[in-house]
């Protein structure tokens, strides 16, 4: 039973460990299951919280593009100068969006392999490289780049792997905005760009850094709030709209926020709607603007000096209010004829790139006549979508969204696997389980037999050892009563055979005691030799018998209970010859050596009757099977009786 439990439990490690062998040691799966489940919740739940793709529509500038090469390894660089040094710490990288027949929006352009420089008239510093192994592609996020602040007065991209044109062979440099960061302000906004080549078709040179980019600022957060129409009375001269910042503040940049019009599919209106076509921008410290400073303006040529978001950076200036003057309020392009009416969903003013005119109470010319809370919610912070973010948050949480994205179908394909291999661990267990079970009912089967085996062994050994024995010992109380009877005449002869039958009496009343167990009763039984000496004495006492043992020093080493049998076994075959042999003369001869026992005993008797000539007496048969030994009876030419039992040790040497 043991060795059976072992088995099966070592088959069951063992299939566990098959099972739960991992497959190779990539960055995913060094993590544990519940370590990949949390990482994939921690996942989704930053992905809640982060702004979306939310794709502009119309017409509009496409930013920057280089000639077109053959060859992916040709060189291509471009540098923005900001006109004065300061201290950088973060490039973006705004791809230029394309729709693929067959693969949905792509970046074209985008360069695989590229470096981003940033420096001054005399330093050059390598901020940021990127190689073909670094995948930046597929991507329609934005690419963010942190580095350490460095002081630069200038800032660039140099390619050394260009990317293919969507429908072409031919490859070119195209990105739609580059932004460059000191803190919270864009140092790049609006600055003049230099570049190793320009394609003929973007038209001007300064769309790489006019802040406008493929995407509508859709935040994770913050409520609804729809833009709200301002009619124009155009027979009143450059109306305005006035903005108390509370205190006096100095401010380097003006957002203006236009209305919300890709609403509709299709679009009901031009992107163009609702957005005057000049505006300028005032600033003073008295409400009645006697001391204004113009801060910058706003003047649309086309339709691709357009954007959802309008971002003039100035020199920095200390004012209270904010005047937006609108010098002409027809859009560039409408389709409507009456086009009277301007709309801005916010409009934020910066100080240390923080939008200080959240909140901020706005009033208006007599030129203008706003509808219901249109004023309240220019600077109320949120737009259509939500909450409005500063530019650097926004771009930084779209390039977080596609990092989260690429890597969360790694992830779930991760979880996949180990789910599957759970599964398979399922099955194999429950294989295991059910083997395991019919082994163990197997085993119950087997202990139950070899039970019930050893039952009947111990009944015919308590059968054998009762009649062997107490058997013996009537015969020898019948033969001595008889020969006590035989000398009356002799008291002291008489009562020597009386008291050899009370010692014999006793004797069997101790067997049927210790039947369970005679080899236990030290008593009964003190050594083979001498057992066998007075078993002969006393039961065939009228016979000339002669015992020889070969091998006495290997006797000892025989179990105890083999002795008893083997002594049994002798007794048995002396009641034999004494009641039915006839014989005169007795002879026994037991050799032992190493791993075998022979007993031999010979009698010169009458031999066995003609029934069983061919067969052997049930008792003996009986013995010689507790024995497991090899027994045969047979007469010789010159007559009588041998009986020769053959007894073999299961090792090399005896068991004790």
């Amino acid at each position: 039973m043991r060795r059976i439990a072992v088995i099966a439990v070592s088959l069951l490690l063992g299939g566990l460990r098959l099972a739960l062998a991992d497959l190779g040691p990539t960055q995913l799966e060094k993590l544990s299951l519940p370590e990949l489940e949390q990482r994939l919740a921690d996942t989704d739940a930053e992905l809640e919280q982060l702004a979306s793709y939310t794709l502009r529509g119309g017409t509009g500038s496409l930013g920057y593009r280089s000639k077109t090469h053959n060859n992916p390894s040709a060189r291509e660089w471009v540098e923005i100068e900001f006109g004065e040094e300061v201290a950088v710490d973060q490039v973006i990288l705004v791809p230029a969006l394309w729709r693929a027949a067959n693969d949905g929006l792509l970046a074209e352009g985008f360069p695989t392999a590229f470096r981003i420089l940033a420096g001054t008239a005399q330093t050059t510093n390598v901020v940021a490289s990127f190689s073909e192994e670094d995948n930046v592609l597929p991507r329609i996020a934005p690419l963010a780049v942190s580095f350490p602040p460095v002081k630069a007065s200038w800032a660039g991209i140099e390619t050394s792997t260009l990317s293919p044109m969507i429908r072409g062979d031919l490859h070119m440099l195209q990105l739609s905005e580059i932004m460059v960061f000191s803190g919270q302000e864009n140092v790049a906004l609006n600055k003049p760009i230099k570049a190793s080549s320009f394609d003929k078709g973007t038209g001007k040179n300064q769309f790489l850094t006019d802040g406008f980019t493929p995407y509508l600022m859709d935040a994770a957060e913050g409520l609804y709030s729809a833009t709200k129409l301002i009619r124009v009375n155009r027979e009143q001269p450059a109306p305005h709209l006035q903005i108390d910042l509370q205190t006096p503040s100095p401010v380097n940049q003006i957002n203006l926020h236009t209305a919300d019009v890709a609403l509709s599919i299709p679009m009901q209106r031009l992107n163009t709607w609702a957005v005057p076509r000049h505006v300028r921008a005032t600033g003073a410290n008295r409400p009645d603007f006697s001391d204004a400073t113009t801060l910058c303006e706003f003047k649309q040529e086309s339709l691709y000096d357009n954007g959802p978001i309008i971002m003039r950076r100035f020199p920095e200036t200390t004012c209270r209010y904010i005047r937006i003057v609108i010098l002409d309020p027809r859009p560039i392009v409408s389709a409507q004829d009456a086009a009277n009416e301007i709309a801005f969903t916010e409009i934020e003013v910066f100080s240390g790139g923080q939008n200080i005119a959240r909140g901020a109470p706005v009033t208006h010319s007599s030129g203008l006549r706003p509808y219901d809370q249109a004023l309240l919610r220019i600077t109320d912070g949120l737009n259509y979508y939500g909450k409005i973010l500063p530019i650097r948050d926004w771009m930084n949480q779209l390039a977080r969204r596609h990092d989260l994205e690429i890597g969360r179908p790694l992830l779930v394909a991760e979880m996949n696997i180990r789910y599957a291999r759970q599964k398979t661990n399922l099955h194999r267990l429950a294989w295991l389980a059910a083997i395991l079970g019919v082994g163990i009912a197997f085993a119950i089967l087997i202990e139950r037999f070899i039970h019930l085996r050893h039952l009947t062994l111990i009944k015919e050994r308590f059968a054998a050892d009762l009649h062997d024995e107490l058997g013996a010992n009537l015969h020898t109380i019948g033969l001595l009563s008889d020969l006590a009877e035989e000398t009356q005449d002799s008291p002291d002869e008489q009562n020597e055979y009386l008291q050899r039958i009370r010692t014999v009496t006793e004797r069997s009343g101790k067997v049927v005691r210790n039947v369970a167990d005679l080899h236990e009763s030290s008593d009964l039984f003190t050594g083979l030799r001498t057992d066998m000496q007075r078993a002969a004495e006393r039961i065939v006492r009228h016979l000339e018998h002669d015992l020889a043992i070969e091998g006495e020093e290997y006797l000892p080493q025989l179990k105890p209970q083999r002795c008893v049998s083997l002594f049994l076994f002798y007794k048995e075959c002396l009641i034999n010859i004494c009641r039915h042999s006839g014989a005169t003369r007795l002879c026994t001869r037991l050799t032992a050596s190493t791993g075998n026992v022979c007993l031999e005993i010979v009698d010169n008797g009458r031999g066995l009757p003609d029934s069983m000539q061919n067969g052997i007496p049930p008792s003996l048969k009986r013995r010689a099977k507790l024995l497991r030994a090899k027994l045969t009876v047979e007469s010789p030419a010159e007559g009588g009786t041998r009986i020769t039992l053959t007894l073999k040790s299961r090792k090399l040497g005896f068991i004790k």
